[in-house]
C-alpha cells in the first residue's frame, strides 16, 4: 500500500461510514466478541471474529479488513505477538490495528502505542461510546499521518 492510499483509507475510516467497514475482531472473551460484532454490525459493518491471535492470522489469509480490533491478553497467541506478525508481513503491515484491552493502568496506553498499535480502547467499553472511541482512534491516526506527511 502506498502512503497516499493508506492516508485515504484512514481519512475514509475517520469519516465514519461504517457500512464500508470490514472489521476483524480478535478477543478470547465471547461476550466481548458478541458485543463488538453487534454494535459494528448494527452500523452496517461486515465483521469477522477470532478467539485468539493464531486464528486471527488465519482469518487474515482469507480477508483484508479495513482495520482490526485486537485484545492483548489471550491464550495461544496474544495481541502483542499477533501485532508483530501483522507488521512483519508486507500484505498486512499497514493495516490499522486498535488495541481493545483491559490493560488500563497508567502508562498502558503509551506502551500500546509505542508497540505499534494505531489506537487504544480500554475495556470494559460502553455500548454508548464504542463507535465514538473507534472514530476517535482514526481521527487521531489521520492527524498523526498528516503531520508525518508534512515533514
Amino acid at each position: 500500500m502506498t502512503t497516499r492510499r493508506i492516508m485515504k483509507d484512514i481519512v475514509s475510516l475517520a469519516a465514519g461510514d461504517v457500512s464500508n467497514w470490514t472489521v476483524l475482531i480478535v478477543d478470547d472473551q465471547p461476550d466481548n466478541l458478541a458485543i463488538a460484532q453487534k454494535v459494528l454490525g448494527f452500523g452496517g459493518a461486515k465483521t469477522y471474529i477470532a478467539e485468539n491471535g493464531a486464528v486471527g492470522m488465519k482469518v487474515l489469509e482469507e480477508i483484508t479488513p479495513s482495520f482490526i480490533l485486537l485484545d492483548l491478553s489471550m491464550p495461544t497467541m496474544d495481541g502483542w505477538e499477533m501485532l508483530r506478525n501483522i507488521r512483519a508481513k508486507p500484505e498486512t503491515q499497514d493495516l490499522p490495528v486498535i488495541a481493545l484491552t483491559a490493560h488500563a493502568m497508567s502508562g498502558d496506553r503509551e506502551r500500546v502505542m509505542e508497540a505499534g498499535f494505531d489506537g487504544y480502547i480500554a475495556k470494559p467499553f460502553r455500548l454508548s461510546t464504542f463507535m465514538t472511541e473507534i472514530l476517535r482512534c482514526f481521527r487521531e491516526l489521520a492527524h498523526v499521518k498528516e503531520q508525518i506527511d508534512e515533514q
